[in-house]
């Protein structure tokens, strides 16, 4: 049986931005989580979401974002009494220059359209109608019972 009595929680944040009918994506090449994700990351000790995901946008694409807009929560278990909890906004409001590339990838506008032929992981995939949709979401997953590897 499994032993519940410590949980170790990571926050983690994910930004949507959008430019008309193109959103910005970053073109992972690394480790095992290939694909395009959105902007994001580790949310910081003393940092608050938004600024967690204020940072990411500007270290990963060089832009800066403002008027966040909250969609929702989304968050997986590990077997290892790890809970990932990311919180995930929104925004069509940024200023700056797109640099080439960072760690985390190539930062690539894609249009809406082409969502669904590009590769991705799944648990991201999952969540990109939630953010246009009214109001806010919320997901849950056991991360390796649900095929997230």
């Amino acid at each position: 049986m499994e032993d519940t009595s410590v949980e170790n929680i990571k926050l983690y944040t994910a930004c949507m931005i959008m430019a008309g009918n193109k959103i910005l994506l970053l073109n992972r090449q690394h480790d095992s989580f290939k694909g395009y994700i959105t902007p994001g990351g580790r949310v910081e000790f003393r940092e608050s979401p938004v600024q967690c995901a204020i940072r990411e946008v500007k270290e990963e694409t060089g832009l800066t974002v403002r008027n966040l807009i909250f969609k929702g929560l989304a968050e997986y278990l590990n077997p290892n009494n790890e809970r990932y909890m990311i919180f995930n906004y929104i925004t069509t409001h940024f200023e700056g220059e797109l640099i080439e590339s960072s760690r985390e990838g190539t930062p690539e506008w894609i249009p809406i359209t082409e969502m669904e032929s590009i590769e991705m992981q799944e648990n991201f995939r999952r969540r990109i109608p939630l953010f246009f949709e009214e109001g806010t979401f919320e997901t849950h997953m056991n991360r390796y019972e649900e095929g997230m590897n």
